[in-house]
């Protein structure tokens, strides 16, 4: 696996859809889109001289079905991953793609904070496989959390007692780009909830295995507890 940023090729017609996907895949940084293309024929023509680390490929394309191009990439480039974004919601549909090894599946029409969260679990997945020689179960599990995951039904997450989606959704968001080690009260004032709040939340982070938790000794006072996002 490459060192540098995850490249990118957008295979669809709609031009406004391509201007959208290409504008929020490019503003992650470890993700630039090398090249777009409007049919399966100009795709595999980018595939014979560059090969990507990711397609984001739509189904309905003018000249042959998305699953069929899956199936060629498949075929010819088994190094290569695909993210279908696509207004087919059909089971056949998503059985081809499931079947295909397609990494992800977005139904239009497309919610931006979806697209990005598949992305940066794509990136994640990559770098824990990259990371790591063997794995065990649990992390297997967590690269196949859509089928293996028990704390999900029906793709809701099952929360415990007193954590709320939405304010972990927000936690997540303020935290993501902090720098280094901070304790729960300085997180709690990024955030703008109580040190209490903060921390319960924190500890859910830190046992979902998102976040550390350094604990520091001083000379005087009760162990200092300071934490910071997860190097994957």
């Amino acid at each position: 696996m490459s060192k540098g940023p995850i490249t990118v090729v957008i295979v669809e017609d709609d031009e406004n859809a391509v201007n959208i996907y290409k504008q929020f895949t490019n503003q992650l940084d470890q993700f630039t889109v090398i090249a777009t293309a409007s049919t399966g024929k100009q795709a595999l023509n980018i595939l014979h001289a560059a090969q990507p680390d990711l397609i984001l490929l739509d189904i309905f394309l003018p000249d042959m079905n998305g699953i069929d191009l899956l199936r060629e990439i498949r075929r010819e480039y088994r190094g290569i991953d695909v993210i279908l974004i696509t207004a087919a919601n059909d089971t056949e549909t998503v059985s081809e793609a499931i079947r295909g090894g397609a990494f992800g599946y977005l139904i239009k029409p497309i919610i931006i904070d979806k697209l990005l969260a598949t992305l940066n679990q794509y990136d994640q997945t990559r770098r824990q496989l990259h990371n790591n020689n063997l794995v065990n179960q649990d992390k297997v599990d967590t690269f196949f959390r859509t089928i293996s995951n028990p704390n999900t039904v029906n793709d809701v997450q099952i929360l415990p007692k007193g954590i709320d989606k939405h304010t972990l959704k927000m936690v997540r968001s303020k935290i993501q780009n902090v720098n280094g080690s901070l304790n729960a009260d300085e997180l709690g004032q990024l955030v703008g909830i109580s040190y209490s709040t903060m921390r319960r939340y924190l500890e859910y982070l830190v046992s979902c295995d998102e976040m550390e938790v350094e604990v520091l000794y001083g000379s005087i006072g009760r162990p200092e507890r300071k934490y910071k996002i997860k190097h994957l």
